[in-house]
């Protein structure tokens, strides 16, 4: 009986890992998506919701910051090859955004390097490079 114990239990136990990781990526897919979402509407402050608390905390967007984002209307939001993986709980994901200046009518693309890590405990994913910076190109 004790032989066959072991090999059930270390089945058991891969096949939760494997339920974890397949919950944390779906969940990476969900946010990613979401956020996408929120950017291609322009909503730069529930995209702050995104922002790991302790970067939004150490780095808030300043008046200017949130006045820029207010003078923009995003056109495009392109993730290129998505995310690829960094170590066990971060991915790393390179956005090109078109963005269109409501005073000027002129458009450019910024390059957005994201930083997503995980939270086991949250079971969330939070990006740590904070909202993208349209200032530059």
């Amino acid at each position: 009986m004790r032989r066959h114990l072991f090999p059930l239990l270390a089945f058991v136990a891969l096949l939760c890992a494997g339920c974890a990781t397949d919950q944390r990526n779906q969940t990476l897919i969900t946010t990613l998506s979401a956020y996408a979402g929120t950017l291609r509407w322009g909503d730069f402050q529930s995209a702050q919701q995104f922002v790991d608390p302790a970067v939004r905390a150490a780095n808030p967007p300043s008046a200017l910051d949130l006045a820029r984002y207010a003078q923009v209307r995003v056109t495009g939001y392109d993730e290129g090859a998505g995310p690829v993986p960094e170590g066990e709980n971060q991915v790393r994901q390179v956005v090109q955004i078109g963005l269109v200046n409501l005073n000027t009518q002129s458009e450019r693309t910024v390059i957005d390097r994201q930083l997503w890590r995980y939270d086991p405990q949250k079971k969330r994913w939070w990006l740590m490079s904070g909202l993208p910076d349209i200032t530059r190109e």
